[in-house]
């Protein structure tokens, strides 16, 4: 019995998205670098096309939200094949650095200005900060890559900042939180 067409797409994208691991296993191992530094990426990597397409989903976009999995797919192929040369794949992963503080920093910025860290959950700062100290330790063990080390650094950096503020601006409510305790 043949498969019918749409079984055949459905087959197609299976092979072609094992292929796809295999080539992003081949390159990470390639480097030199264990199932545990790429394992963890492919999840976040799972869970950003997740929340991209689920955001363009519900806001009604779900032909964009589609066009997004399509460009992200096509650039993690051309990124993962042998085409793109190994000092593109450094100078992209070193471009982490700047968007990983910029973020933060808009973040502390932000709390230091309104005098409180409003509605940031601590359990989420705290294990953000502790798990980047950990992904210090196992960046080190296990790739010895330097570029990578560095960044959960200044990752934890910048985490340690946040959680620092939280526990500073702990018992600090905001100005609409007093409004309505005036209110009542």
């Amino acid at each position: 019995m043949q498969p019918n067409k749409k079984e055949n797409v459905i087959l197609s994208r299976k092979k072609r998205a094992a292929k796809q691991l295999h080539h992003w296993k081949r390159l990470r191992l390639k480097v030199g670098l264990g199932s545990g530094s790429w394992g963890e990426v492919l999840f976040l990597m799972i869970q950003t096309l997740i929340i991209g397409f689920l955001i363009q989903h519900l806001g009604g976009r779900t032909a964009l939200g589609v066009l997004f999995l399509g460009v992200y797919f096509a650039l993690v192929a051309i990124l993962l094949s042998p085409v793109v040369p190994m000092a593109v794949i450094t100078a992209l992963q070193a471009t982490n650095m700047p968007a990983v503080i910029v973020s933060r920093l808009i973040q502390a910025v932000t709390n230091y200005r309104n005098g409180h860290t409003g509605q940031l959950s601590a359990v989420t700062v705290a294990l953000l900060f502790l798990g980047s100290l950990a992904r210090i330790f196992t960046s080190v063990q296990e790739t010895g890559d330097p570029l990578m080390s560095l960044t959960y650094v200044v990752s934890s950096a910048c985490n340690g900042l946040i959680f620092s503020q939280l526990l500073y601006y702990w018992n600090v409510s905001s100005v609409a939180d007093k409004k309505k305790k005036k209110r009542k």
